[in-house]
């Protein structure tokens, strides 16, 4: 006690610092008020708690301390959001190849379009980054509101915001608390704080000090926290910390100094900007010498070697990737998936950790008794939530036995209601009314036919309930007018209250073989992760008069009539889903403030693989040890949001992609700091929806394994585009080099528009017909990409610039034998070109359907489920006849007519791109079915 007492002096010198200093308040992380006595704490305060603070020291604390509000962030201008996205390096090159073709050629065409790319992509990106709510935005409304405090010994309504340090504030059931304070007192008082620390159950709350000062929040039972809810009892509190000061803003302070790191897809689409651009440069550079050597006028070849940078930089790659992300997004908010950020969409793709908070995300956030222990046996129940639907199963074939007494009491010493699967009030009684109807209890009725008389509400000190009734009329209608004390709560608690138990053979006295039986019974639920609550009850003599002095005092000598078992029970779909998830390679952790027993139970029922572990053995790790360790832990209890950011971060230092699931102000940070937050739409708070990237509307965890899966099929659609477009390019810059060394058509073998057509092919509506392409089969079933993989991988970059051979041969083969196969058209100067232009036309055509898949046929149903992409095509081919047959645009793109033998040709020749592809797919599935079989 000496040292205790020593410690409040000190500690209360430091208030009283504190309150004079401002600075000293913000560097002070969560103080340990919870260590000093109410007396203590209001007198470091400086108020009296029976009148509180005056309006002098009201408007003095203000001046010091400011306004009980949380830090807004800075904002971006728009100017430089804009700026931003324009010097992305994409961008960049884009923007310098069309100022060159503006000022070294005559036509405009090029420029105007690349210009128009780059403005379609800026816009698209700028909306998306407005869509997003800023999280400190979120924690900023939730200090919105009024509240009760007492200033100059009068009760008053307040605004939140106007709250200082020592203000007594009061508070009932259904209240949200202000800020952080210091119980006063407190009648049966419990908050519900699952939204802050992640305990699933509402906690009890006392006011006696506590010794260690080094309690994490969750079990500083003295303390309120900002934005928590009273769900039960009243309370009145002594201010402690304000805005920033407070737990909550903590949480905020987190969320400031975690950062916005690009996602993978936009390193990606970086690093293939930067192979480009050089690749662009090197072959500009031969084609600019080569045509100097030969000595041809600088000027033509500048126009020229812009031409080939036009060709063989896909202008198209930021806009295609915006529209197939924003394809994906639309898709996934069908599914229940809104996202937030376009990029976001791809990132799913390659998780490889997903890190999920319990309550209310791999469980329904709805209590439920799964298990009820009565006459010396076990019985299961069957239904979830708070639906009446569902049965007490026997588990033999003895009947059910009359089990009135238990199910009156669970309806009586009870203050919840249920009204079509909607609760009012406390999650634990809610699931004692459900299973109460269950058992055939009216329970509106049962209350209105046996009145409360008086009550003893529950007390975290002695944790229990009762309630007297009048009794009007028993189970089988016979009168009875005495008076019953009906009990519930823990175990531990009422046990020793207990001297008898109820049986089929009616009331036994309880002897100690029997209460181990009890007890073992207890402990069983138990290690089953369920939280056991006991039902008892006595007669009282007709006379007696409980009150609220004398009604503790007559709970004693109660009949045990049953131990329920409760949990908030699992997802059935969520179960489902960890087990695709793992199927696809992904790891599944759950993170948690709740109990490691009951957090380690969910998840072997959820068929959850890995260590369990709570917080303390974290803080036992240092964060190398943490890195080597975190992918093994399926489950990790009793953790703090610090512990949530350092998991994700140990996940993170092994190069993986890690999506953080959850719905609660706690979750938050982590949230913010995984490479995408996914939050809880329904029962999430707007700081969790503010800090994530993804917002389940439906608060299934079965629609993330679905969104993971429709993020790999963008991916892979992205990847479609990005192989058909550098298909194209590459055959042009093979087309082009060959031109330059042998001298043909002073090294432009296609003129600027013939190279801008080819363009819009390629960034028209047949590549982003690509977008919208379904995932293919067996996209779960192959593990995540590597984080560090590049869009252009050494297997993709050869089959690329295999199909651009095969283009350039053809095309070139085409040039130059077409005279000699077509004798009466090789007096056209236009014959030629024109020839080789649809050819090379028709290769987009057939590369379009071999891009599709890396493995499965053209030849397979797999090719029908994209409609988009035959209407594209058809398109195509008829746009392409208007060019060549249609003397108004033979003049604008320098064609001639051609005859059906001459499309024919075209026709065969191009297909031969198909024929090599399926070459090279038949063999990968013949080696992949022998390395199956070995």
């Amino acid at each position: 006690m000496t040292n205790r007492r020593k410690f409040s002096a000190e500690f209360r010198a430091e208030a009283v610092r504190m309150s004079t200093d401002p600075q000293a308040t913000a560097a002070t992380e969560h103080a340990a008020w919870h260590t000093l006595s109410v007396a203590e704490t209001t007198a470091a305060q400086g108020v009296d708690s029976r009148t509180g603070l005056s309006a002098a020291a009201v408007a003095d604390r203000r001046r010091l301390h400011g306004l009980n509000l949380l830090a807004e962030p800075n904002r971006v201008p728009t100017w430089r959001k804009i700026v931003h996205l324009l010097t992305e390096k994409m961008t960049i090159v884009l923007l310098v190849a069309a100022i060159v073709s503006a000022v070294v050629s005559r036509e405009l065409e090029t420029p105007i379009v690349i210009l128009a790319v780059i403005i379609l992509n800026t816009v698209l990106n700028y909306v998306q980054e407005r869509r997003a709510e800023s999280s400190l935005q979120a924690l900023q409304k939730l200090s919105e509101g009024r509240t009760v405090v007492r200033r100059d010994g009068t009760e008053v309504e307040v605004q939140r915001s106007e709250l200082v340090p020592g203000d007594i504030v009061l508070l009932d059931a259904g209240d949200s608390v202000p800020a952080d304070g210091r119980l006063i007192d407190n009648v049966g008082l419990q908050v519900a704080e699952a939204t802050l620390t992640g305990e699933s159950e509402p906690v009890g709350k006392t006011t006696p000090a506590l010794d260690d000062s080094g309690l994490p929040l969750a079990d500083r039972h003295n303390m309120l926290f900002m934005n928590t809810i009273v769900t039960r009892g009243r309370a009145t509190m002594v201010v402690t910390d304000i805005g920033m000061g407070t737990a909550v803003g903590g949480i905020a302070a987190l969320l400031s100094e975690v950062k916005n790191d690009k996602t993978p897809l936009q390193r990606r689409i970086d690093q293939l900007a930067q192979v480009l651009t050089i690749a662009a440069l090197v072959v500009v550079a031969i084609v600019f010498v080569l045509g100097l050597v030969r000595g041809e006028s600088w000027t033509e070849l500048l126009i020229t070697a812009v031409s080939l940078a036009v060709a063989t930089i896909p202008e198209g790659l930021t806009a295609v990737v915006a529209f197939t992300l924003a394809m994906g997004a639309s898709r996934l908010a069908a599914q229940g998936a809104i996202i937030k950020q376009l990029s976001a969409v791809e990132t799913l793709g390659s998780v490889s950790h997903i890190a999920t908070d319990k309550t209310g995300t791999l469980t329904m956030n709805e209590m439920t008794a799964r298990r009820l222990h009565t006459h010396g046996r076990d019985f299961r129940i069957t239904g979830e939530g708070y639906s009446t639907t569902g049965r007490i199963l026997t588990g033999d074939d003895r009947p059910l036995p009359d089990l009135t007494e238990a199910f009156l009491t669970m309806a009586l010493c009870n203050d919840a209601g249920v009204n079509d699967g909607v609760l009012v009030g406390d999650p634990t009684e809610g699931a004692l009314v459900v299973l109460a109807e269950k058992g055939g209890i009216d329970v509106a009725g049962a209350r209105r036919s046996h009145p409360r008389v008086a009550e003893v509400p529950f007390d975290s000190d002695y944790k229990f309930m009762a309630t007297f009734h009048r009794m009007a009329e028993s189970a089988t209608g016979q009168r009875l007018p005495g008076l019953r004390c009906f009990a519930k709560g823990a175990p531990g608690a009422l046990m020793p209250l207990t001297d008898s138990v109820l049986g089929i053979d009616g009331i036994r006295p309880l002897d100690d073989s029997l209460r181990q039986r009890i007890h073992d019974s207890i402990q069983e639920l138990a290690g089953e992760g369920l939280r056991t609550i006991m039902i008892a009850g006595r007669s009282l003599d007709p006379g007696t008069v409980p009150d609220e002095g004398s009604g503790r005092s007559l709970v004693t000598g109660l009949t045990l009539y049953a131990i329920v078992g409760i949990v908030d029970p699992p997802r059935v779909e969520a179960a489902e889903a960890i087990a695709v998830a793992l199927g696809a390679g992904i790891r599944v952790h759950m993170i948690t403030g709740d109990h490691l027993v009951t957090a380690s139970a969910i998840a072997r029922n959820l068929g959850l693989p890995g260590e369990a572990a709570a917080g303390p053995t974290l803080d036992d790790l240092d964060d190398h040890e943490l890195a080597a360790r975190a992918a093994d832990y399926g489950v990790l209890a009793r953790v703090t949001p610090a512990h949530k950011i350092r998991v994700v971060r140990a996940l993170q230092s092994g190069g993986k992609v890690v999506a953080m699931t959850g719905d609660g102000v706690n979750d938050a940070p982590a949230l913010k700091q995984a490479d995408i937050g996914i939050a809880m739409g329904i029962t999430g708070t707007d700081v969790s929806k503010g800090a994530a990237n993804m917002i389940l509307t439906d608060d299934n965890f079965s629609t993330i394994v679905a969104a993971v899966r429709e993020g790999r099929g963008i991916y892979a659609n992205i990847l479609k585009f990005v192989r058909f477009q550098l298909t194209t390019a590459w055959g042009f810059v093979i087309i082009f080099l060959i031109a330059g060394v042998t001298g043909w058509a002073a090294g432009a073998p296609f003129t600027a528009l013939q190279i801008l057509w080819v363009n819009i092919i390629m960034d028209g509506p047949p590549a982003l017909a690509l977008g919208v392409d379904p995932a293919e089969p067996g996209t779960m079933s192959r593990p995540p990409r590597p984080s560090d993989e590049r869009l252009l991988t050494r297997e993709r970059l050869f089959r690329i610039l295999g199909s651009g051979l095969v283009m350039a041969a053809g095309t070139l083969t085409v040039l130059t034998q077409a005279p000699s196969l077509f004798p009466d058209s090789a007096g056209n100067p236009l014959f030629a070109t024109t020839l080789a232009f649809t050819t090379f036309v028709f290769y987009q055509v057939f590369n379009l359907l071999n891009v599709r898949s890396d493995t499965h046929s053209v030849f397979s149903l797999q090719t029908f489920t994209n409609r988009s992409i035959w209407v594209a095509l058809v398109a195509v081919i008829i746009l392409q006849i208007f060019v060549v047959q249609i003397d108004v645009l033979q003049g604008l793109f320098d064609t001639t007519s051609l005859s059906a033998t001459q499309w024919g040709l075209a026709v065969l020749i191009g297909s031969s791109v198909l024929w090599v592809e399926e070459i090279r797919k038949s063999v990968v599935r013949v080696a992949g079915r022998r390395a199956a079989l070995r």
